[in-house]
């Protein structure tokens, strides 16, 4: 009877076949090698586009520069949402790490202070943010520009795990609704812009008593535009919940995120309780198993496609470092057009920069090359960007060119419709072709309609 007593006391923890199956953590196939196709990305990288974004200073526009690191970085998926929604313990799970000493705090106060980045190594341990920034093998070097304050609040474990050998976790703080972004003492926005802009996943979650939208959520959903692909959205602890209740919460949920996601279909909403603890008894335990396994194969789908997110991110960025180069060699040309020997250079490029489309720059992009409207850049960016950067300080497009290296704009086009569109298929020959359709890794350059009969 006494054992019967001890066994009460202990919450029965759940089967965890389904995720060993769904992640293939049992499969001993080597992992895929992609070395050689990596090789390639950061040739194709550092000949044809990164000159272009030196020469134009494209960094400053958008502080993002591209670091071998992220090259060969594995996906990574980001967890966020407000504190104490079960972040820490979703990881915990996903990994095995309850009732060890590496499991993440968790509890029912503001546990996470810290962005805590979840990685594989050959034992466990800890790593300093500053550390983690110092080593440029990893691709965290660039958060140094966050400062010091930051830095304390980055923190690294290394897990031998056999899923974090394909995917590293971010988890991040909560979100607390009243509270000043100064009283963090970082700017706590531009880092989780950071981590959104780098990750192949977004988890963001919610607890079904926690729906409240306040600022800091909302400036989150900003951050969070065009990256709609990537978001799933996370209901957990459901089966606290009697299932009306849960019905109710749904639709609320639903309702206060609408206007924080404007697109036309919806992210998916995954609904089941992720920690290990037996389901509660009188709960819809077969549906929240089945929410839980999309979520894993979701998860398993990233990991599989990660070359081929690399390269359309690279791509994208290529696109992006492309249109920039336009715009200032057209902004260059219409100051010398419009300058005379009288004229005063200031005041000549100021009439330039606050109105632009005095001198239909952005519309003579768009004319003269298959850019996409949707991709311009904002037109008050470029304010900030000749503040510092004078005007003078850069070449004409056509004046990019030399004997053996060829012209940069040459060069980067080429990345974009050749170069890279041919490495994503080389990967796909040993795949199934249906891996490669542009649906998935967006190669082409407009989107199908997909309502339309063929």
């Amino acid at each position: 009877p006494a054992e019967e007593v001890e066994d009460a006391s202990e919450p029965t923890k759940r089967d965890r076949s389904h995720l060993e199956s769904t992640l293939k953590l049992n499969e001993d196939k080597p992992a895929d090698d992609f070395s050689g196709v990596l090789q390639r990305l950061r040739k194709i990288y550092h000949s044809s586009i990164k000159p272009l974004e030196q020469s134009y200073r494209y960094n400053e526009l958008r502080q993002h520069e591209i670091t071998d690191g992220e090259i060969t970085s594995k996906p990574m998926v980001l967890f966020l949402g407000p504190w104490s929604v079960g972040k820490s313990s979703m990881i915990n799970y996903l990994l095995g790490l309850d009732d060890t000493p590496y499991q993440l705090y968790t509890g029912a106060e503001p546990t996470t202070s810290e962005f805590t980045v979840i990685m594989h190594g050959p034992k466990l341990k800890t790593i300093e943010g500053i550390v983690m920034a110092a080593d440029s093998a990893r691709s965290f070097s660039p958060l140094e520009k966050f400062g010091q304050n930051f830095l304390e609040k980055l923190i690294g474990i290394e897990v031998p795990h056999k899923l974090l050998e394909r995917v590293t976790f971010v988890d991040t703080p909560g979100i607390i609704e009243n509270r000043k972004q100064q009283e963090r003492g970082y700017p706590f926005n531009d880092v989780c812009q950071w981590f959104i802009d780098r990750a192949d996943l977004i988890f963001v979650v919610f607890d079904p008593t926690k729906l409240d939208v306040g600022l800091e959520l909302e400036m989150l959903f900003r951050q969070l535009k065009g990256r709609e692909s990537q978001i799933r959205i996370i209901l957990n602890k459901a089966d606290s919940l009697a299932t009306q209740e849960l019905m109710r919460v749904y639709g609320a949920l639903f309702w206060s995120l609408a206007p924080l996601i404007n697109v036309t279909e919806p992210p998916r909403v995954y609904v089941s309780s992720f920690w290990p603890q037996e389901y509660h008894p009188d709960t819809h335990k077969d549906l929240f198993l089945k929410e839980e396994i999309s979520l894993l194969e979701d998860l398993n789908q990233v990991i599989e496609n990660r070359m081929e997110n690399k390269i359309a991110f690279i791509r994208q960025h290529a696109i992006r470092v492309r249109i920039h180069a336009l715009l200032v060699d057209r902004y260059l040309q219409t100051y010398k057009d419009k300058m005379t020997f009288f004229s005063d250079g200031e005041l000549v490029f100021r009439d330039i920069v606050e109105d632009p489309d005095k001198f239909f720059i952005f519309k003579s992009i768009l004319a003269k090359t298959n850019v996409s409207k949707f991709d311009l850049p904002n037109r008050e960016a470029y304010k900030d960007f000749f503040g510092i950067n004078p005007i003078t300080s850069f070449k004409l497009l056509s004046q990019q060119c030399s004997y053996m290296g060829g012209c940069y704009l040459e060069k980067i086009e080429k990345a974009i419709t050749r170069e890279l569109p041919d490495l994503l298929g080389s990967i796909g020959l040993g795949k199934k072709p249906n891996v490669l359709s542009c649906d998935v890794t967006g190669c082409g350059e407009t989107p199908k309609n997909r309502y339309r009969k063929p």
